[in-house]
């Protein structure tokens, strides 16, 4: 098979999802064709939010369970790093949750050279992107293609840590996306009636079809083809039985903070030193290419507790699961709608701090090992992560075949700062965990007393923390002639060749991810076809 169109977008995660869609809708802009390497349609797990339990700890066709290189700061442990394969991307698979982050965090980015990234500039893109189950106003968009919904589960746990966090201080947010994401609160999901909404089903799957995109699933981009220093077009499919297909505009990579640059090295572009290693032919040297990861690490407080709306490996629970499923069917109620992260905010390490450098989130259930160490009995679990960590860590080729896993090497805890502020993260968690709302539930910790000092909760850290899902950077934007993009996406040392996903954020946002990664290629569309928001 030989074609031609005019866009290429390699990758349907948020980002992808995004800018294939806005191309092809766009009047005159001509034809998308959007691959990627895993299935078109979500499975029917997917669908059902709690079914994350399940897909989150399992390697399958839809989840890479990519592992990490050993983390000398965690004990010499390999990190676990999920991500969603399929149309949709990690929006298959995730929790849902619809956090854009800070202003500051996007006018630090203008503040690097990033001109059009300060939150004025991407504002109206998270507003042109949402649809939001309370309306349009300032700060929110509504009739947009990502939805966005109050979650239908209603647990007496999630309201009882709410409770014990103002109990211990902390203020009440009901819209961490408004003016202020200081509090602690409920979170708004990407659901539409009690369903899982994700990247595909928003960005793809509305009407009118687009009769000008083609959607390849199935199909593994093996590399970019070059006319010199000219992106042309993709070579794709089996390695014994490789396709072309040619762009006559552009070429778009949105493989994620793991896939994009993977993609950039086996193509020819990325450390000269590295890539000679592997016997891959230099295009262009860009020493940066791969570096500048950064993640969210997260530690969690795992307790027993047998108080009413928590889950666990017990047959009443199994039980009312299955009886809940006519009620998930016909209405979107019932338990099968949680995200089991229901709950979370975001808090200051010390009064010093200027804005919130801590993310917690509360889960109506134990989530030991990334749910793949499971426990008899009901319990809880209360993450609390580093938003803003200083570490760097590194996405490096482990051969030149596309289709085997990156080395991945979060570098986690290498820069001291990290411990010391998630230390006082446990310590502040241990502080709600001990407010009478949730004393009330009789909590007894899976790991430790509950009640450790500051040399105990180090070596907690160590022995269990690991990445909440939010790997970034790795296609670092800047001004700067190192950066692997310019603020317009361009690939820097190439033509015709963008990357637009969260690998090209500089700096890590302070939230979750998806809706930031969907902001990004709703502004590459924009770039590509030379318009914008004001």
């Amino acid at each position: 098979m030989v074609g031609t169109v005019d866009y290429i977008v390699v990758g349907a995660g948020p980002a992808g999802c995004a800018v294939a869609s806005r191309l092809a809708r766009a009047p005159g802009s001509g034809s998308v064709a959007l691959f990627e390497t895993g299935p078109r349609q979500a499975p029917h797990l997917s669908n059902i939010p709690l079914g994350l339990a399940a897909l989150v700890p399992l390697k399958s066709r839809f989840n890479y369970g990519y592992q990490t290189t050993p983390q000398a700061a965690l004990n010499g442990r390999r990190g676990y790093q999920p991500r969603g394969r399929g149309v949709g991307g990690s929006s298959l698979i995730n929790a849902m949750i619809y956090i854009r982050g800070q202003p500051e965090d996007y006018d630090g980015w203008a503040e690097l050279g990033c001109k059009g990234w300060s939150w004025q500039d991407v504002l109206p893109y998270f507003k042109r992107s949402e649809d939001n189950v309370r309306g349009k106003d300032a700060w929110h968009g509504a009739g947009g293609p990502l939805r966005v919904s109050e979650l239908s589960n209603d647990s007496p746990a999630t309201a009882a840590f709410v409770e014990a966090a103002v109990q211990a201080g902390y203020p009440y947010n009901a819209d961490f996306n408004g003016e202020s994401q200081e509090g602690v609160g409920p979170y708004q999901v990407f659901q539409k009636d009690g369903a899982r909404y994700n990247a595909g089903r928003a960005y793809l799957d509305a009407r009118p079809a687009m009769t000008n995109l083609q959607v390849l699933a199935g199909q593994q981009v093996r590399r970019i083809v070059f006319d010199g220093r000219r992106a042309i077009g993709v070579a794709f499919g089996p390695p014994n039985r490789e396709e072309m297909m040619y762009a006559k505009r552009e070429i778009i990579i949105s493989g994620g903070a793991f896939g994009s640059p993977q993609l950039l090295m086996v193509s020819g572009i990325g450390p000269e030193d590295q890539l000679r290693q592997h016997g891959i032919n230099v295009i262009s040297h860009a020493p940066d290419v791969g570096a500048n990861l950064q993640d969210h690490l997260d530690y969690i407080h795992n307790m027993w507790s047998k108080a009413p709306g928590l889950f666990g490996m017990t047959l009443p629970v199994l039980l009312r699961g299955a009886s809940s499923f006519p009620a998930y069917l016909s209405r979107g109620k019932g338990m099968l709608t949680t995200n089991a992260a229901e709950a979370g905010g975001f808090i200051r390490s010390s009064p010093e701090i200027e804005r919130p450098d801590l993310q917690l989130h509360f889960c109506i259930g134990f989530v030991d090992d990334h749910n793949r160490k499971l426990h008899l009995g009901t319990g809880m679990a209360l993450h609390v992560c580093i938003l803003r960590p200083k570490s760097r860590g590194s996405v490096r080729l482990a051969s030149r075949d596309i289709a085997d896993a990156p080395l991945i090497d979060p570098n986690f805890l290498s820069h001291p700062d990290d411990l010391r502020t998630l230390v006082r993260g446990a310590q502040l968690t241990q502080k709600i965990l001990a407010a009478p709302a949730l004393a009330a539930m009789n909590g007894r910790a899976l790991y430790g007393t509950g009640d450790e000092d500051e040399e105990g909760l180090v070596a907690l850290i160590r022995q269990h923390s690991d990445t909440i899902y939010h790997p970034v950077g790795t296609c670092r934007m800047g001004a700067d002639s190192r950066s692997v993009v310019d603020p317009e996406l361009r690939v820097r040392g190439v033509e015709g060749l963008r990357v637009a996903d969260a690998s090209i954020m500089p700096n890590l946002i302070s939230g979750n991810t998806q809706a930031p990664s969907a902001m990004i290629g709703e502004k590459a569309a924009d770039l590509i076809l030379a318009k914008g928001l004001g």
